[in-house]
Order: C-alpha cells, then sequence, then structure tokens
C-alpha cells in the first residue's frame, strides 16, 4: 500500500468521456449519461483498500442523501484485478449491493478511464459541473485509517462543495487533497503522472 494523493488536476478541466459497464446491472455508463444534470460526481474507489473501508458507509449513505438531487454520481474501479481480485468486477458488485449503493459502480478494465482522469489514489473524487468543467477534487473530509485521535467520517469537504454546486453558489478553491492507497496499475501502465507520498 503506497499513501498517494491526489494528483488535483487544473480547475475548469472539462470531464474525459468513458464507457464502462456497471458491475451490478452490466449497462453501460457513459458522460452522455449524466447530461443535463447541475453536477456530476465521480468517484474513484476500490473494495479492497483500507482507504475506501474506513468511508464506505460515507458514500452509500451520500448516495441515498443526494439520490434525489439534480446530481449524477458514478463510481469507477480501476484496479489490477488479476492481482487484486476484490476488486475484480463480481467482488465489486457484492459490494455495491451489501452497501446499498444507489449510484452505478463501473469497473475500467484497461485502466485508460482512470489515466484520463488523471486518478491516482483510492478515493479519488471529481466534481464537474452542469458544463461538465471540473469544479472540486480533493478529499471527502479530514478522517483517515488509524487517525489519532480519531476523526468523525462526515464528507464535510465533498458535501460543502456538493451543496454549494447545486444551489447555485462559489465552490472555494482551496481545496485538500484525497489520499488513500495508489491506484493498482498492470505491470507497465504506470501513467506519467503516477507519484506516491
Amino acid at each position: 500500500m503506497a499513501r498517494t494523493p491526489s494528483v488535483m488536476v487544473d480547475l475548469g478541466t472539462p470531464a474525459p468521456e468513458f464507457h464502462l459497464p456497471d458491475v451490478v446491472t452490466g449497462n453501460t455508463i457513459s458522460l452522455d449519461t449524466f447530461t443535463g444534470k447541475t453536477g456530476l460526481l465521480v468517484m474513484f474507489i476500490c473494495r479492497h483498500c483500507p482507504y475506501v473501508k474506513h468511508i464506505q458507509d460515507q458514500l452509500a449513505q451520500l448516495g441515498r442523501d443526494y439520490q434525489n438531487q439534480d446530481l449524477g454520481i458514478v463510481a469507477i474501479s480501476s484496479n489490477d484485478a488479476e492481482k487484486y481480485p476484490d476488486d475484480a468486477p463480481e467482488s465489486l458488485k457484492e459490494m455495491a449491493e451489501t452497501l446499498g449503493f444507489t449510484f452505478p459502480f463501473c469497473y475500467d478494465a484497461t485502466q485508460s478511464v482512470a489515466k484520463a482522469y488523471q486518478a491516482a489514489c483510492t478515493p479519488d473524487f471529481y466534481l464537474f459541473d452542469r458544463q461538465q468543467k471540473l469544479v472540486y477534487r480533493g478529499q471527502l473530509d479530514d478522517s483517515r485509517p488509524k487517525s489519532d485521535p480519531p476523526i468523525p467520517v462526515t464528507g464535510k469537504d465533498l458535501r460543502a462543495a456538493l451543496d454549494a454546486l447545486l444551489s447555485g453558489q462559489a465552490i472555494p478553491t482551496e481545496q485538500r487533497a484525497s489520499i488513500g492507497c495508489n491506484i493498482k496499475w498492470q505491470p507497465g501502465n504506470e501513467p506519467d503522472y503516477y507519484k506516491t507520498a
């Protein structure tokens, strides 16, 4: 497990296109699926990572809390499933069903979508506006596994950005990078931007 920060892509960057299968329904999910939404939250997560396990209940709650808002949400796992079978599609489906995800959970088998978004860690969060331009990238909140003293998982940073976007308010540009396990790249597939803290 390499402790890895978000790349912190430039705000205003357009959302890269993707076409990925939802591990639960088998339906193809794409950027066009969310056209016209006030916002789109793209989350790079997985099953085995302790950083994701630490916040997974909050991610499920976030989905429930915003499911009736004009917000698209999609989770994507891009980890190498050969070396990390917990992150294979069938296992991800089990995770989504157990946690009660209300949003699609997609598998990025070629890792090309992670590269297009410059995703580096799990979890990594990207929030786009109605024009599908990046307005927030960074952490869910300050909580980490084994924080001493423990910090509650509230999702406050991401929720503040979501609430501001949905209510037409400005989102602060001072944003803190997410920290998590590095995405598990297939051998020889590590992107140029890959780095660890």
